[in-house]
């Protein structure tokens, strides 16, 4: 993610600040297939391909590390990541065909999203805490993804009023909370994941060199001056690690045996529950991530020769804000997590010359295949937890510095200040002692179960309760750290 920036007009409104991709402007690559066009079949096969590529990591990632991190066990994980591969191709079939009101039409990527860990893992943390099963989590998950979804189709609606609830300081503050609260889940797993701390082998040399090892491999890369290996350097850190951990015998090759051949989509294998404090959390997520989308689509409609402003920009804004809500439903129906639109293939865009949503069907094929096959979860669900933290925790310190690029982009007078470190004391403290509300109430243990969901509702009602400054010359921080 970059600095954030206003982009459009909408029906005389405002749109919600969102993404800025000024480098996108500037560059202009020129096109070789525009937004309608149809080039050949295997041209086609060969963009898609470099889309999927480019996704496939964000889309598996997220579903590996909430199964490990509540204990499903190995069959339930291997379903549950291909049906994020399944459910990624449908939704992306759907935002870039359109079906009336629903899809921008542009060649854009949908796939699990990462700014729904932290509150997922609360939500089943606590769940499992007060004595359901890692499956009967599942389905409280899925339970609140569906009905939190809700909140961007309406907002599809409203786009322009978003503006004012959730602002850059909000928004920059829920993102660095976002990053800086998986931290934690990223530093276990390089240092060998829960099942290393129950049988002691948590930090030891061999967990500790791979973990680094990957870890640096992915700094390296990303530094690098080719672009495709800058976006592939998290799956290419995979991928060495995983070499590297099966030279070490720290593989685990026995799982390929005890998968079917297909995986068969079952919608609601895991049921559906629902409680109000664990909704909470997802009505704060949700919004945020349409202004992501806004963003995102813009850069989209940029790199593709599309307008990025006036009616049919809007229409397409409008529509591909209602296909993440639509489609995040869809997804937790399809036993998966929250889908939003992915921004990795605004850069595939450029280098190839091709903006056709054509390419886009054949970029929903491949992930359905794909999701259809175990043998390609079970090769992810494989991966050494040194190796998926070395490579996540780069990621997530990433989301953080997101975050902070937003905030930056405004001039922080004393309100502003006050809003974001109260928000980041809060947001961090229930993560550093997640016990402060143990002898809460469900309703509250749930409602401040993770850190966006303490931190953000903080954030959203400072910004509403506080006063607006009467100038604009106050100061904010003082050069010792002291609040001016």
């Amino acid at each position: 993610m970059t600095r954030r920036d206003e982009i459009s007009t909408f029906n005389e409104h405002e749109l919600p600040e969102a993404q800025s991709y000024p480098s996108l402007a500037t560059q202009g690559s020129e096109l070789i297939y525009g937004l309608h066009d149809k080039p050949p079949v295997v041209e086609s096969i060969f963009v898609a391909v470099q889309h999927v590529l480019a996704a496939f990591v964000g889309i598996v990632t997220p579903p590996l590390i909430i199964c490990t991190s509540l204990g499903i066990d190995a069959a339930n994980t291997s379903f549950l990541i291909s049906m994020s591969l399944f459910a990624s191709g449908i939704c992306t079939f759907i935002q870039c065909k359109t079906f009336g009101p629903l899809g921008s039409g542009l060649l854009s990527l949908q796939g699990t999203s990462f700014a729904f860990l932290g509150a997922i893992l609360g939500v089943g943390n606590t769940a499992i805490q007060a004595g359901r099963t890692p499956i009967q989590a599942l389905s409280l998950i899925f339970g609140v993804c569906f009905f939190g979804a809700f909140a961007n189709v309406m907002l599809s609606r409203f786009l322009h009023l978003l503006s004012k609830v959730v602002t850059p300081i909000v928004s920059g503050s829920l993102v660095m909370l976002i990053g800086l609260s998986l931290l934690k889940t990223g530093i276990t797993s390089m240092g060998g994941g829960t099942a290393a701390l129950k049988n002691g082998t948590f930090a030891n040399a061999q967990n500790l060199a791979l973990g680094f090892g990957v870890f640096a491999i992915v700094i390296v890369l990303t530094l690098a001056k080719n672009q495709y290996i800058r976006m592939g350097a998290i799956a290419i850190g995979l991928v060495v690690g995983y070499i590297i951990s099966a030279f070490m015998g720290m593989v685990d090759f026995s799982i390929f045996t005890k998968l079917p051949l297909v995986s068969v989509p079952i919608p609601f294998r895991y049921g559906m529950s629902f409680e109000f404090g664990a909704l909470i959390p997802f009505l704060i997520l949700y919004p945020l991530t349409a202004i992501e989308s806004v963003g995102d689509l813009t850069a989209t409609s940029m790199v593709s020769k599309e307008p990025i402003s006036g009616s049919v920009y809007v229409r397409r804004i409008k529509a591909g804000v209602l296909a993440d809500g639509f489609n995040s439903s869809l997804a937790a129906l399809l036993n998966t997590f929250p889908i939003t639109t992915f921004s990795q293939n605004t850069g595939v865009i450029q280098m190839t010359g091709v903006g056709s949503r054509y390419v886009g069907f054949f970029v929903s094929g491949i992930l359905v295949l794909l999701g259809l096959l175990p043998i390609v979860s079970g090769a992810f669900q494989s991966i050494p937890q040194p190796v998926l933290g070395g490579a996540t925790t780069v990621m997530f310190g990433s989301i953080a510095v997101a975050g902070v690029k937003i905030i930056a982009s405004e001039e922080l007078d004393r309100r502003s200040t006050i809003i974001i470190a109260v928000s980041l004391a809060l947001g961090l403290g229930v993560v550093f002692v997640p016990e402060l509300f143990n002898n809460q109430p469900a309703l509250i243990k749930n409602m401040f179960a993770s850190a966006t969901s303490t931190g953000g509702l903080t954030a959203i009602l400072l910004s509403w309760l506080l006063p607006q400054p009467s100038t604009s010359t106050d100061p904010a921080v003082s050069t010792d750290g002291e609040i001016a």
